[in-house]
């Protein structure tokens, strides 16, 4: 069976504030080390009334420190909010503390609405249209010394210089992403818990068009999942009431935090929020055990997926907890002492 780790936006609710759900991103962070889950990433998102994750780079130090084995990193690093330079040395400096356990995921989007978008960039140089690649390039000259004679940048060394970069991975939901990150040979993270672009054909043309470097001799996929496990289908049912009516807000711009499965249970559903719903079903795995493995094992197969990352936004946090528990249990990974 494949390896399992974690995606967590820290998720807040109508009973759990921003400050505890970063409070129990830690406590999941510390049971998924033991449990023997692969890795833990964190998100970049700002100004989501439902995600408390806004500093990657702070959770990603809190979390090395309150663990001891599991890899954690970034899922992701928004690049174009940031100054290249800045994103290596945090990252050297993660590095450093915790050797060998780090990974930076690197995204293209802000995270965020156009806005606040600018609001984060409003003091950075001003550069027009998506700079991604612009800023990727940047921070690998970086890495690598290879500013021509004469640029500026030349002399520019992101400390602590004796630390190598964690290894990098491009984090996508489409085509463009998945080519990107083969042509640079560099791990790559599929958004199929958000994603409208088919997850099969994202990664199987990554693993076609994969060129070997000295950080990944070898392609390495992982498919992002949203998946969601009770003891029985009934219970998952309940439980994913919540973000059946997150999903039918967002349709019509509405974000807050996750309602209870009984504040969900009450909302007055008109036809086009059901056909949200259903949209998004088509991405969330809720079940039972049994039912969740039943759809999620031909979707690995399909994508050849090296690794499974699941996301579990629910309400109840000991929900969450146990959703995580039944998965590895039913992955058959073995516990660390």
């Amino acid at each position: 069976m494949v390896p399992l780790s974690v995606l967590d936006l820290s998720p807040v609710t109508t009973a759990t504030p921003g400050s505890l759900a970063l409070r129990n991103s830690l406590d999941l962070a510390r049971l998924a080390d033991r449990l023997g889950y692969k890795r833990y990433w964190v998100a970049e998102h700002h100004n989501l009334a439902n995600i408390a994750s806004s500093a990657p780079e702070i959770m990603i130090g809190q979390i090395a420190a309150a663990t001891s084995a599991i890899r954690v990193g970034s899922g992701g690093v928004m690049l174009p909010n940031h100054a290249p330079l800045m994103v290596a040395e945090r990252f050297k400096v993660l590095e450093a503390l915790f050797p060998g356990r780090i990974d930076l995921g690197l995204g293209r989007a802000p995270g965020t609405d156009p806005v606040t978008s600018y609001a984060l960039r409003a003091r950075q140089d001003p550069r027009e249209g998506d700079d991604f690649l612009e800023r990727f390039q940047e921070l690998l000259l970086l890495e690598r010394g290879g500013f021509p004679e004469g640029h500026p940048f030349r002399k520019v060394h992101a400390v602590p210089a004796d630390v190598a970069l964690p290894p990098i991975w491009l984090l996508g939901s489409s085509g463009y992403s998945a080519e990107l990150a083969a042509a640079v040979g560099m791990g790559f993270a599929f958004a199929h818990h958000f994603a409208d672009y088919d997850a099969t054909s994202a990664m199987l043309s990554y693993r076609e068009h994969f060129k070997p470097s000295a950080t990944f001799p070898e392609p390495y996929a992982i498919l992002g999942a949203a998946i969601i496990v009770a003891d029985s289908d009934a219970q998952a049912e309940r439980i994913a009431s919540s973000a059946d009516l997150h999903y039918a807000r967002r349709g019509k711009g509405e974000y807050a935090p996750l309602a209870s499965p009984d504040e969900a249970a009450a909302y007055p559903y008109a036809p086009i929020d059901r056909e949200r719903i259903a949209h998004q079903r088509n991405r969330l795995i809720v079940g039972g055990v049994e039912t969740v493995m039943k759809r999620l094992l031909p979707l690995i197969e399909a994508t050849r997926a090296d690794e499974i990352m699941v996301t579990t936004m629910v309400y109840d946090h000991a929900a969450r907890r146990h959703s995580y528990e039944l998965l590895a249990q039913a992955f058959g990974v073995a516990p660390r002492s």
